[in-house]
């Protein structure tokens, strides 16, 4: 019997279904038996069955039509709630009825009481069996399942579900709730007491919790930082559980689980930057992105198809890049009927011929220029290269789009342009200078820039090394422990990018207020934690995963900056976003620097471009006991 039970997943649905319809077809005559058996109170009553005898039958005849009606035996056991129990309620009443109508039509003796006896003991047994089937089949799961132990964090609509999901799961087994209402404490919901916060600790210990799954998709994020800042000492695995948006878009309560995004623990609400400004400045136009594959250029064409452009020109200089970006924004313009035109073209932002043929073939109104190398060691070590993409190509383009009558081209540049300390921070600054020259001889266009911190998750993010290194074992490597870095989204840079065009007058240099820096080595020891492992501070102390600190990399600061002088801040209509005033070269200074870059190019000389730098970038600098790259 146990081995029947323990093999009933090989069944087919329509073998299932058979047995269920078997079972209530049985519980119908055995109802029926009940009933008599209980209203004349003998426990075989031979003489009122036998005068009724033609009701069984009967019964058995129409009971097979109506639960065949009524779908009953197509509920499934793992999704038994109210309206399952509803459908058997409701199919007892209409066995009750017929019970009634056959005993009338025959011309049947006995009480009048007993279809209603009838109904009541079909509806109990009915559900009965089925709550049993599933404990059953719950019990011998659970058995085979891995033996992964959960804590649910809220016992609210959306933890209720994700334990109903996990218990007809083989992922996890589902223990208890916690819940900070008081109201709750002490009560089984779906089978799984409620304690409070307090008590958390102790029963992860007592459980032996593997996992905690914070299942608070409606709640504040302060709250919810608050509460993983909590869990994060309990040294378990943390998921957390999206909204209900995100869980209809990835298939379910199940799948929908994640784990915890280190941008949920960078103490700061995230900036709301879609604003009907963005929309109406990008509505209708044409407008080219350099960099299309990039992070911030991928996110860009993204983030511009909510924007309503006539077309959206790809210009990127890798044939792979292009190719990735391009095949999912037609996928995403195709699933969202949009009507945006999608045009790709490869090319480099130096080739300025190339750049003019594109703008006048595809009527550009609007360069995003994200195009850039940007990873700080790599630049560092090729220089010349670096200074050759990020200010010569910024130039080029630049140039095209004055000359070309554009309306807008927005610089996208980096808080490492500020007093930079590597080549990579100060070809951003000079691109900025570049642009700012261009846009006092030319008032046609609005030229602006953009400047940012860190961006999660883009290729330049030290976050995915993080998490990449967790899942090794380790060890998770840090630069120095006083490092700190200001952090934003993806689509948080995306957005500000767009707004700088929105609210470019010309000139302008935007920067976001993104709160506090944060120190890099407290975000490793977070998501150290938060993936359920010890930090292991030295190679003899005890832990899971190490942390090591191996250095400052060639270039790299101890903390950015946003700004060159903190007092040149103005305000614009949107209260993150502030306007930046600074000071600029001359036209001449901007003519000499470029003209010192393209001989340091041209005689491939890297102590030239160096050179170079130290004179037209205002606070470059390297770090004390730091030699040039071999």
């Amino acid at each position: 019997m146990v081995v029947g039970i323990k093999n009933v997943n090989t069944l087919t649905r329509k073998q299932k279904k058979s047995i269920l319809f078997s079972v209530d077809l049985t519980l119908i005559a055995i109802s029926l038996y009940c009933a008599f058996a209980l209203r004349f109170g003998m426990v075989v009553p031979f003489s009122p069955m036998a005068e009724n005898w033609q009701l069984f039958p009967a019964m058995l005849l129409v009971g097979a039509f109506t639960i065949n009606l009524s779908r009953l035996h197509q509920i499934k056991l793992h999704a038994m709630d109210h309206r399952a129990f509803l459908r058997i309620a409701s199919t007892a009443a209409a066995l009750s009825l017929f019970a009634m109508g056959i005993s009338f039509t025959l011309g049947l003796s006995g009480p009048r009481s007993i279809p209603l006896i009838f109904g009541a003991f079909f509806f109990l047994s009915s559900s009965l069996v089925r709550v049993i089937g599933l404990q059953v089949l719950l019990a011998l799961g659970s058995k085979s399942k891995p033996d992964v132990r959960v804590a649910i964090y809220g016992a609210g609509a959306a933890g209720i579900q994700l334990a109903a999901a996990l218990q007809q799961s083989a992922e996890a087994r589902p223990c208890f709730f916690i819940d900070d209402n008081p109201n709750l404490h002490g009560l089984l919901m779906n089978g799984l007491p409620v304690h409070p916060q307090t008590k958390l600790a102790a029963k992860v210990q007592k459980h032996k919790i593997d996992r905690i799954l914070l299942a608070m998709p409606s709640t504040e994020r302060a709250r919810r930082n608050e509460i993983l800042q909590e869990i994060s000492e309990l040294s378990v695995e943390v998921m957390i559980l999206p909204s209900y948006v995100d869980l209809m878009a990835d298939g379910g309560v199940e799948q929908a689980l994640r784990p915890v995004r280190p941008d949920e623990l960078l103490g700061r609400d995230k900036v709301e930057l879609d604003i009907p400004e963005i929309a109406k400045s990008y509505a209708g136009r044409t407008i080219m992105v350099t960099g299309a594959g990039g992070s911030i250029g991928s996110e860009l064409c993204r983030q511009l198809l909510n924007r309503a452009p006539e077309r959206i020109v790809l210009f990127e200089q890798s044939e792979f890049s292009l190719y990735a970006i391009d095949r999912e924004i037609r996928g995403l313009v195709a699933s969202s009927k949009k009507d945006v035109q999608i045009v790709t073209r490869l090319g480099s932002v130096t080739n300025r011929e190339r750049i003019r043929t594109v703008i006048q073939e595809q009527g550009v109104d609007i360069i995003l220029h994200a195009a850039a190398y940007k990873h700080v060691p790599m630049v560092e070590e090729n220089e010349l290269e670096g200074a050759n993409n990020n200010v010569l190509g910024t130039q080029t383009v630049a140039e095209v789009a004055a000359e070309e009558n554009l309306e807008r081209f927005i610089l996208v540049s980096t808080d490492k342009a500020v007093r930079p300390t590597n080549i990579m921070g100060a070809t951003k600054r000079m691109a900025e200078l570049v642009v700012q020259d261009i846009q006092t001889r030319n008032p046609q266009t609005k030229f602006a820039m953009v400047r940012f911190g860190n961006v999660l998750g883009s290729s330049g993010s030290v976050l995915p090394l993080f998490e990449s290194q967790i899942r090794a074992g380790g060890p998770v490597t840090v630069t120095h422990p006083e490092v700190t870095r200001f952090f934003m989204t993806i689509p948080e840079a995306a957005r500000l990018v767009l707004l700088a065009g929105a609210y470019a007058e010309g000139g302008d240099l935007f920067v976001l207020d993104m709160g506090k820096p944060q120190k890099i080595v407290d975000i490793a020891r977070k998501m150290i934690q938060l993936s359920g492992r010890t930090v292991k501070e030295s190679p003899d102390a005890t832990g899971d995963i190490e942390l090591k600190i191996v250095g400052l990399r060639p270039g790299e600061k101890l903390y950015e900056e946003l700004l060159i002088d903190d007092d040149s801040l103005i305000a614009t209509p949107h209260p993150k976003i502030l306007r930046a005033q600074e000071a600029q070269l001359s036209q001449i200074e901007v003519a000499a620097m470029l003209r010192e870059i393209n001989k340091a190019i041209g005689a491939a000389n890297p102590q030239h471009l160096r050179n170079t730098i130290k004179s037209s970038v205002d606070g470059y600098h390297q770090p004390k006991g730091e030699a040039r790259p071999a």
